[in-house]
């Protein structure tokens, strides 16, 4: 069941952790014959498969993914660089004919995509190192102090334990003497571009909880601590970044000796937990999606929605991005 290629048009779908993106963009793709182009910040990472939940072989062979294994763990990666990846892989699959599903939870990369960037300003080392001292120096949670007294609505959107944001916030009003959040009111991510229908696949909390749950698990199952320890054989070290996420730094816990896999198992149920409610609030924002609700018992359902969308040349009702 192929459709006509609509070029200026995408589809996103969106949502939390453990909801079902990956099976609801697959079929969806197959039916409007579509490529999917991934949105998670994870995902992104050679070597790390397990913990991110990536699409498995045989799914990568019935739809093709882009933004999949683009760089290393110890590689810096950036919305910036998304931004660009995905736009021109966008492009690479409109000029196959066909059309173009963005896929993932990672909201800034999305709206990045969509929306644009706020320009920015030349990141800082000497700033940032200065901060981690400070932080090191008075103990956690005292940069996160700092920034809720300089720019309480971007501390709002940010984990208390989250010290690369919070640094990266507070480096941008020290450079530039206005909080991070004035500077997306300002530009609040306004350029002209794609048309775009935006899909959010929600579900009750407590069945998502629970899918989350038995996801953890699965994963951990699935041979997490085997894919860590070969990470760290490889090198990377468990203080990077990408080692520092979901799952992954949990295992390093285990690892090291610093928590039973029982202690680092439960930990991680709940930190994905919270990292689900985050993206709920996140996408719960954008008044422009249209949701749907448990996918994984219908993933069909919403292809009307979309095959009107795509053979509409009229744009009304829809999302103009950039």
């Amino acid at each position: 069941m192929g459709t006509s290629m609509s070029e200026g048009k995408i589809v996103v779908i969106v949502g939390p952790t453990g909801v079902g993106k990956t099976p609801f963009a697959l079929e969806l793709a197959q039916r409007i014959n579509g490529e999917i182009v991934v949105a998670d910040s994870m995902q992104v990472y050679r070597y790390m498969d397990i913990g991110t939940a990536k699409p498995t072989v045989e799914e990568r062979a019935k739809v093709a993914h882009h933004l999949i294994d683009v760089v290393d763990p110890d590689e810096t990666f950036s919305a910036g660089r998304y931004r660009v990846l995905a736009r021109n892989a966008i492009v690479r699959i409109w000029e196959k004919g066909k059309n173009a599903v963005v896929c993932g939870g990672t909201g800034l990369y999305i709206k990045s995509l969509i929306r644009g960037l706020i320009p920015q300003s030349e990141g800082n080392e000497s700033l940032r190192q200065g901060f981690r001292e400070q932080e090191e120096y008075h103990g956690a949670g005292y940069l996160y102090g700092k920034l809720k007294r300089v720019d309480p609505v971007s501390a709002s959107h940010i984990h208390p334990h989250d010290t690369f944001r919070t640094i990266r916030a507070l480096e941008i009003y020290q450079l530039t003497g206005v909080p991070l959040s004035l500077h997306h009111a300002r530009h609040n991510f306004r350029e002209v571009g794609y048309e775009c229908l935006q899909i959010g696949l929600e579900s009750e909390r407590e069945s998502l909880y629970r899918r989350i749950e038995e996801r953890c698990e699965k994963m951990v199952a699935d041979g997490l601590v085997g894919e860590v320890r070969s990470l760290l054989a490889r090198g990377y070290d468990g203080e990077l970044k990408s080692m520092q996420s979901l799952g992954y730094r949990h295992m390093c816990s285990f690892i090291n000796g610093r928590a039973t896999l029982k202690e680092a198992l439960e930990t991680m149920k709940r930190d994905t937990r919270r990292y689900a409610k985050r993206q709920i609030t996140w996408f719960r924002a954008d008044q422009s999606i249209r949701w749907v609700k448990d996918p994984w018992k219908s993933p069909a359902y919403a292809e009307d929605i979309v095959r009107d969308f795509l053979h509409d040349n009229r744009g009304g009702g829809i999302l103009s991005c950039n």
